[in-house]
């Protein structure tokens, strides 16, 4: 028994080593049509460059602690500057395995061919015999959408609740980008800590390692799931059908977080409330938004506010059914998250002429939503 044991340890381990090799002999393909360009970046694909690993060593200043700004489930990403002045961040993956790999050529295959102003910009990455694998991106400097919400950046008076649903708007037109192209793309991992914001709270979408490409003509993709807890698909988790309906139900955890200011999971919280979506459609259905509301957004002392917090919830509570046809696209929140944005600019210009039909709107979206609560 101990003799088979050790034969099926060896395969096991052949079979992996195998794997890597294949992984490389793709990346090696897909990197075969870069050019040397000399001193600076090595290769360039279109608009992706391949760095030296020297140079990102000598720009992260051999990855000192005290440029490091955060880290994830494959990688920690540092602050570095370029020769050339530019500030980015660089994501250093951990060991090398099959896994890794597939991340690391998952992003530079997505992202190389990528361009939209709430996506944030890959700018290169080093060649697969570098001693470690490293992915280059712009430097977004104002943290995360959790950071400010329920983290380290966090004021005392909160985000206003016009910049909130400003992020809202540009990571659903992100992901409305993703979805449309061809062919689209399914982010996979849409959360709080993945919304980068630059220094005038733009939103850029972050963090393609779990994405995947549609097929053409299939109504969805059979994979295992993958994600963060509290943000994924129900029906992706239990069935193993990934769709675009999946990103739409993670942003409307997202839309939760937003005006909640809660994480997405909670073990502190009382049994039923440990998960955000779960607590957020029971409070909603039972008309008890005030109960969910960040108290920072001071709904109660602001009608237009009020108002449109409202609609943004009656929103999230339609992402998050658990039937997947009940969930509008993501190009149709784009255009409802608009229109609220529209409503606040318009109370707040004349709050007197237009918070009836504010009203009036937000009670039309409950009603709809009453018939399609999720379970």
């Amino acid at each position: 028994m101990a003799a088979l044991a050790v034969l099926c340890i060896l395969y096991v381990k052949r079979r992996k080593r195998a794997h890597i090799r294949g992984l490389r002999g793709d990346y090696s393909n897909y990197m075969r049509s870069g050019t040397d360009v000399g001193y600076g970046p090595m290769y360039t694909i279109g608009s992706l460059s391949i760095f030296p690993y020297q140079e990102l060593q000598q720009a992260t200043n051999f990855f000192d602690e005290n440029n490091l700004l955060g880290g994830g489930g494959f990688g920690v990403v540092y602050l570095g500057n370029l020769v050339d002045g530019r500030s980015v961040a660089v994501k250093r993956l951990y060991q090398e395995s099959s896994r890794t790999l597939e991340q690391f050529m998952n992003e530079v295959q997505i992202l190389s061919s990528l361009c939209h102003p709430n996506l944030v910009r890959l700018y290169g990455c080093t060649c697969l015999q570098s001693p470690m694998l490293l992915l280059v991106y712009e430097f977004v400097p104002n943290g995360t959408l959790s950071d400010h919400l329920h983290g380290s950046r966090r004021t005392l008076t909160g985000l206003p609740w016009a910049t909130r649903l400003n992020i809202a708007i540009e990571t659903a037109q992100a992901l409305a980008y993703l979805h449309s192209i061809h062919p689209p793309i399914i982010h996979r991992d849409v959360k709080s800590s993945n919304i980068l914001l630059d220094e005038h709270f733009r939103a850029k979408v972050a963090d393609f390692g779990l994405s995947r490409l549609v097929p053409v003509n299939v109504s969805h993709i059979t994979t295992s799931p993958q994600g963060t807890a509290g943000y994924v698909d129900p029906v992706y988790h239990e069935c193993f059908q990934l769709t675009e309906k999946s990103d739409v139900y993670s942003l409307g955890v997202v839309l939760v977080e937003i005006i909640s200011a809660k994480v997405a999971v909670d073990i502190m919280r009382n049994r039923n409330e440990i998960s955000l979506a779960k607590m957020a459609t029971d409070k909603i259905r039972r008309g008890v938004l005030d109960e969910l509301v960040d108290p920072d957004l001071k709904m109660g002392r602001n009608h237009e506010v009020k108002v449109t917090v409202a609609a943004v919830a009656d929103l999230a509570f339609e992402l998050l059914a658990i039937e997947r046809d009940f969930r509008p696209t993501m190009k149709e929140v784009v255009a409802r998250l608009t229109e609220i944005k529209k409503m606040l600019r318009e109370s707040t210009e004349s709050s007197n002429s237009t918070s009836s039909t504010s009203i009036s709107s937000v009670t039309s979206v409950q009603e709809n939503w009453r018939g399609v609560a999720p379970d």
